[in-house]
């Protein structure tokens, strides 16, 4: 099944090497330094507060030595107001340490998701073919607030109970350091196990995160699926398949909450039978008069509140792995060579020289492909390329059909104009421009395109439609519906073209939904019009009222209309049929029909024959 390749496919990369951890986290770093003041100054006042709390012991040695030997109460009642105002102090410090670092790290957060967004929608086509959906919603939603989380908490703490442990020794050992030396015992094999754990952590909540991406997609594409999956009555192996993947979300997450409570028993245990062999010593000294009784209450409050900062590190670790697994998750995507606006060189005007021009050396106007190949980039090197070739000349203002059998290359042709794709060979121009030479943005706004299979987003009629043009007006938009008839049923909704489509335009017909985007396609009056089978979902009479309209506004622009029907091919001056990824014939339909056996096959309806 597909999803299961999508599972191994993501779960795999548990067997790349691992960078360090706080090398992975080092690159968060950019995102980070805007805030950098207010995080040290949290950090500083968190030392600050974990080290009050090893005064309180001092606190202790002093009442039991002082005023309880002394059975003097009113140092017992100071002492007391002491240890209430160590207390107060230490919650006041760490409230503001959460005070001050809350709001700058929701901005940390929001700004991290503002740039993937952004890189997203920069990445090329290919890279959204090969990624499943799921696993950039997990990046951008659980992986950034998992983050936040560890920028707010572990992050400080690491830090804070590492200083805490130092003073509270360097305080133990002051105090006697034969029982110091008891309590450093466990040091050793705690960090060889911490290392350990920090490894095995680490992979096992990369699959973790992995998996919870891959059913995410699950979910999203059976939500998305549902006429499908309940069409078809398959709603019990789509339960199966979602069961499945969580199983083994499941025994992941089970497999790191057993490493997590065997480092927390550890961490819990070593300690604290240091601290028993230290109470055990100090007892025999404070029997023997070596030691004082305040002393010895003095290190082992010092030792019990060593306990936290020592106990945590396994907790903190682990919330560490899962903050540099989720960067390097995030960092897979931001790492992607994004497309950028730059042309690949000077811009070539018509006329300047062999580039755009034909051989008798006038300047190709309109549209033009010059020995234009293509493979899409993840094709196994030795696949034979999509496209191999292709030659055609569209003539300013020409409008060409574009015919071919099934897996010819039509669509594939036409993703080249809007710089979807880059050929892998040959060139493409308009108006004599080389297309490498046109910046992304600029070819969009000269040329619009119509995808037979149309997506609308959640949003109303109107604006799914403007989307096509930055700057048109209302005008703009009667006519473009008027175009594409759309504009009585976008009339008889319960708001008109200010109604809400919802998710994917599913409220609309398949009909109504192509004729929208063929409107998107014509609002902005583009000098270029790719029509990828825009008339497919549509009755016959109301593809023939579209044609009508269509008609004339092809009159006024370069047009290539991949047609599957006569009704369509006959909009067209001229036809080209695609075979094999190259072009075979151009004529036009009636030519096509009495000398190519191919074309007038495919125009019956005999594709199979034609194959």
């Amino acid at each position: 099944m597909a999803d299961t390749a999508l599972t191994t496919q993501q779960t795999d990369r548990t067997d790349l090497p691992r960078r360090s951890a706080v090398r992975t986290l080092w690159r968060l770093w950019p995102f980070v330094r805007p805030v950098r003041a207010r995080l040290f100054t949290a950090a500083f006042v968190a030392v600050v507060a974990s080290c009050l709390s090893l005064v309180i012991p001092l606190v202790l040695k002093w009442l039991v030595d002082g005023p309880v030997a002394e059975r003097d109460a009113g140092g017992v009642w100071l002492g007391g107001g002491y240890l209430l105002l160590l207390g107060v102090a230490e919650a006041l410090l760490f409230g503001l340490r959460r005070w001050l670092v809350a709001r700058p790290l929701a901005g940390v957060e929001a700004a991290m998701r503002a740039a993937l967004y952004r890189r997203l929608q920069r990445l090329p086509v290919a890279f959204h073919d090969r990624w499943p959906s799921g696993q950039l919603l997990s990046r951008g939603t659980t992986d950034l607030q998992m983050l936040r989380m560890f920028l707010t908490f572990p992050l400080t703490f690491l830090l804070v109970n590492g200083v805490t442990i130092l003073v509270g020794w360097v305080v133990l050992l002051a105090q006697d350091w034969t029982l110091g030396l008891v309590l450093l015992a466990p040091v050793l094999p705690l960090m060889v196990l911490c290392s350990v754990f920090e490894a095995k952590y680490g992979r096992a909540a990369r699959r973790t995160q992995d998996q919870l991406g891959d059913l995410t997609t699950v979910v999203e594409e059976s939500v998305l699926g549902i006429r499908v999956i309940k069409g078809f009555g398959r709603h019990r192996s789509q339960a199966r398949a979602f069961q499945e993947l969580t199983r083994s979300l499941r025994t992941s997450e089970l497999r790191k909450a057993r490493l997590l409570a065997w480092i927390l028993g550890v961490n819990t245990a070593l300690p604290e039978i240091a601290i028993a062999g230290a109470l055990v010593l100090g007892t025999l000294q404070v029997a023997d008069g070596v030691l004082s009784a305040g002393t010895l209450v003095a290190f082992l409050s010092t030792a019990l509140a060593l306990r936290w900062p020592v106990e945590s590190i396994g907790f903190l670790l682990a919330m560490s792995s899962e903050a540099a697994t989720a960067t390097e998750r995030y960092f897979e995507v931001m790492d992607e060579p994004a497309v950028t606006d730059d042309v690949a060189g000077a811009e070539n005007e018509p006329g300047d020289g062999d580039d755009g021009s034909d051989r008798g050396g006038g300047p190709l106007g309109g549209l033009a492909f010059s020995g234009v190949a293509f493979r899409y980039p993840d094709a196994a090197p030795d696949s034979p390329p999509t496209l191999k070739d292709v030659t055609l000349h569209i003539r300013p203002g020409e409008t060409m059909a574009l015919v071919g059998a099934t897996g010819s290359g039509k669509t594939t042709l036409t993703a080249l104009v809007p710089r979807l794709y880059d050929p892998t060979a040959g060139r493409i121009t308009l108006d004599g421009r080389d297309l490498a030479t046109i910046g992304r943005d600029e070819a969009r706004s000269l040329v619009a395109v119509a995808f037979e299979d149309p997506t609308l987003f959640s949003a109303t009629a109107a604006e799914n439609v403007l989307m096509g043009a930055e700057h048109a007006q209302e005008a703009d938009l009667r006519r473009a519906l008027e175009v594409a008839q759309a504009d009585g049923f976008v009339g008889a909704l319960p708001e008109g073209a200010a109604t809400q489509v919802g998710e994917q335009g599913l409220s609309l017909s398949g009909g109504q939904r192509q004729r929208l985007a063929l409107a998107r396609a014509v609002v902005g009056r583009p000098r270029f019009l790719i029509l990828d089978d825009p008339l497919s979902a549509l009755d016959v009479r109301t593809e023939a009222a579209v044609e009508a309209a269509l008609r004339q506004v092809l009159t006024g622009t370069t047009a290539l209309v991949v047609a599957h029907r006569p009704s369509t091919v006959l909009l067209a001056d001229r036809v080209a049929l695609l075979s094999g990824g190259r072009i075979a014939a151009v004529g036009t339909h009636h030519e096509l029909l009495r000398d190519h056996p191919e074309y007038a096959a495919l125009m019956s309806g005999e594709e199979e024959g034609a194959r």
